[in-house]
């Protein structure tokens, strides 16, 4: 079966990425095509990157390197909870991201992002971050308004019309990581065969 992260991609205090994973894990785990997990980047204590060689080599020096490697590894697919912190995503997400490479490629992603635009910069800017680490992202978005999907800015009370573009990004995130474990298997096979 695939598995599927749903990454919660802010470290700041008073964040809303953890409800917000939290709902969509709930949604997700209704399917039976694939398990879905809630992956907190805060939890792995990230520092700025501080590993000697580049992420490409795989040569990781550090425990915590180590660790979120594996995690990151042991997945086909991400969902990306995304604030938008300065038109951008937020450095800690960024720093995540950075810290492996191989661990990533050909897999696929989808984005849920949120602020007062609704995120959309933020899942801009990460759509180009995917690309050069060689994830397929998928063209539906789940884009939440920090003035209509939550109370006084805190209380996380999405609008109903959203659960029909969390079942999009989640038909279409299922097949890509589906494809993209095919590409994985090719990839590998050639690895050998050269």
């Amino acid at each position: 079966m695939l598995k599927i992260a749903i990454i919660v991609g802010s470290t700041r205090p008073n964040r809303r990425a953890p409800e917000v994973a939290k709902w969509i894990h709930d949604i997700a785990s209704r399917r039976t095509d694939a398990a879905f997990e809630i992956v907190d980047i805060g939890e792995y204590d990230l520092p700025v990157l501080d590993e000697p060689m580049p992420p490409s080599m795989g040569n990781y020096a550090k425990e915590h390197t180590r660790a979120w490697s594996a995690r990151i590894a042991s997945f086909d697919g991400y969902i990306f909870i995304v604030p938008e912190y300065n038109h951008s995503i937020s450095g800690s997400l960024k720093n995540a991201i950075d810290f492996v490479y191989h661990e990533w490629t050909n897999k696929a992603a989808g984005f849920v992002s949120y602020g007062t635009t609704g995120g959309v910069r933020a899942v801009e800017h990460l759509r180009g971050v995917m690309a050069e680490i060689q994830i397929a992202d998928v063209r539906a978005h789940v884009s939440l308004s920090l003035h209509t999907d939550f109370v006084n800015y805190r209380e996380f009370r999405p609008a109903p019309g959203h659960q029909g573009q969390v079942d999009t990004l989640l038909n279409q995130l299922v097949a890509w990581s589906a494809a993209m474990k095919g590409v994985r298997e090719d990839a590998r096979k050639a690895k050998v065969a050269a």
